[in-house]
């Protein structure tokens, strides 16, 4: 596995086409029976708007630093305008023609207890001529693309699929199909199909056996004009075939929470690894270690390069260099978690030495939420702090130790112009936690940040270090 390469993400450029939709959540309590019919009441106390269908498909993309482009049709209506404004939050380039003869498609879910209670579905499929619109927008957009990546759900946006496929190709596009036909031919001239077993077998694959399941996925291959199929298979993971070889990645996930989206996740990460340069195989597997992470969280979720990287030994990026990243991307990246629902921690030290009570205390901190920001002082800053000897550690291996933490998820520096910058405060302005956690014998009032947390709605918790755990008690023993 070739890491390097998750540092090129931004250089893939991949089209969306498909049926977009918007899900829609109503979350609530249920405490009785209605009077009405034998069905719970929930007193709705929050609604919430997220990308559906090839319009999440193009989020994971953006999450993995892509550049995406999206086309979709929706209607002339409220969800319409809702959709376009999730994905113009996320960057996404999207083009989503109107049809005022038909709505937007929508998935409306009832959520109690964090149970569905039911769900209800707002759609008429598109008709040709709806499809031939979009293909046309296709053809006027290829030129800024590298992939096509085609989301099918069966709602008739892609009726003229076969004339995009080929459109894509003419251009000399690699192109990717999540299908839902039963057809595989309509998808003629394909670089790879990411059917899951269902959608397999509807296509008449033989599942009896691995063998036959490699027989009946070559001669669909041969059949159809298309190069490769990646086979999903949940908790058995996935499987790639073509023509003369196959490659199977068992599953990544120790406990499954949602797999709702796991499939946009895998060939938007497939889409976005092949774009960065990976060799197919390689890319099939970011892909399952993405599907690995995905299924762990709540709802249509995303996956981070970082998180990306972290499953690769911890390593972000390339050669352990933690800096890689540039500092607005990593606070997009948590922008982005804030929007997937995940509490933020936040705290700051210089962590010269690496000890059992700064483990311990960073496990706590990350314990109170969801991701943990840790805030590092520079060098300049330590010594400007601890005197001339400090820190032993240069910044950057003291950010590889840390990032090497299953507690730890981010990594930014501080301290690094003049005294004045030695808090954290500007950072924690930018970063914006749900949780600011400091170790030590402070009150809340002496914390820096404190109250620009707490005026935000956070929260803040003081840790007790660790008795006899510093490092300047270290560095006098080692001095002897």
């Amino acid at each position: 596995m070739d890491i390097t390469k998750l540092n090129q993400l931004s250089a893939a450029r991949v089209l969306v086409v498909g049926d977009v939709m918007l899900d829609r959540y109503y979350q609530g309590d249920t405490q009785r029976i209605s009077p009405e019919a034998p069905v719970p009441v929930v007193k709705i106390s929050k609604i919430e708007d997220k990308a559906g269908g090839a319009a999440n498909v193009a989020r994971n993309i953006a999450h993995l630093d892509a550049k995406v482009g999206l086309l979709g049709l929706i209607g002339d209506d409220a969800e319409g305008d809702s959709l376009t404004h999730i994905l113009e939050q996320d960057g996404i380039y999207s083009a989503l023609l109107k049809q005022p003869d038909l709505p937007t498609i929508a998935k409306m879910r009832v959520i109690s207890r964090h149970q569905q209670v039911v769900r209800l579905d707002v759609e008429q499929n598109f008709s040709l001529a709806h499809s031939e619109a979009l293909a046309d927008k296709v053809e006027a957009l290829l030129p800024d693309y590298d992939f096509v990546l085609v989301s099918d759900y069966n709602k008739g946006s892609l009726a003229a699929v076969g004339r995009i496929i080929q459109s894509a190709k003419a251009a000399g596009k690699y192109v990717l199909v999540d299908p839902k036909q039963a057809d595989l031919s309509v998808y003629r001239g394909a670089d790879i199909l990411t059917p899951n077993l269902s959608e397999f077998r509807l296509a008449g694959g033989d599942t009896s056996s691995d063998e036959a399941m490699f027989s009946s996925a070559r001669a669909m291959l041969t059949r159809c004009g298309i190069a490769a199929m990646l086979l999903t298979r949940s908790e058995q993971g996935m499987t790639l075939i073509t023509q003369n070889d196959h490659h199977h990645f068992p599953a990544q996930v120790l406990e499954v929470s949602d797999v709702t989206g796991a499939g946009d996740t895998v060939i938007a990460t497939l889409a976005v690894m092949l774009g960065a340069g990976m060799a197919l195989p390689q890319a099939v597997e970011m892909a399952n270690l993405a599907a690995g992470i995905v299924v762990g969280k709540l709802g249509a979720a995303t996956v981070s390069p970082t998180e990306l990287a972290s499953k690769l030994n911890k390593h972000l990026f390339s050669q352990g260099d933690v800096y890689q990243t540039p500092f607005d991307k990593v606070l997009q990246h948590i922008e982005f978690a804030k929007q997937n629902g995940e509490r933020i921690v936040f705290t700051n030290g210089c962590f010269d030495i690496l000890h059992a009570g700064h483990v311990r205390y960073l496990a706590q901190a990350k314990a109170l939420g969801d991701r943990l920001v840790v805030g590092l002082n520079s060098d300049a800053s330590i010594k400007r702090l601890k005197g001339e000897t400090r820190p032993v550690n240069p910044l950057n291996e003291r950010a590889i130790v840390l990032a090497s933490l299953a507690s730890v998820d981010w990594v930014l520096p501080f301290g690094d112009t003049d005294a004045e910058h030695d808090t954290p405060l500007q950072l924690i302005l930018q970063v914006k936690p749900d949780v600011l956690v400091k170790g030590g014998d402070y009150s809340i009032e002496t914390i820096v940040g404190a109250p620009e947390v707490l005026a935000a709605g956070g929260e803040v918790k003081v840790l007790q270090f660790v008795d006899g755990c510093s490092t300047s008690a270290i560095i006098k023993k080692i001095q002897g």
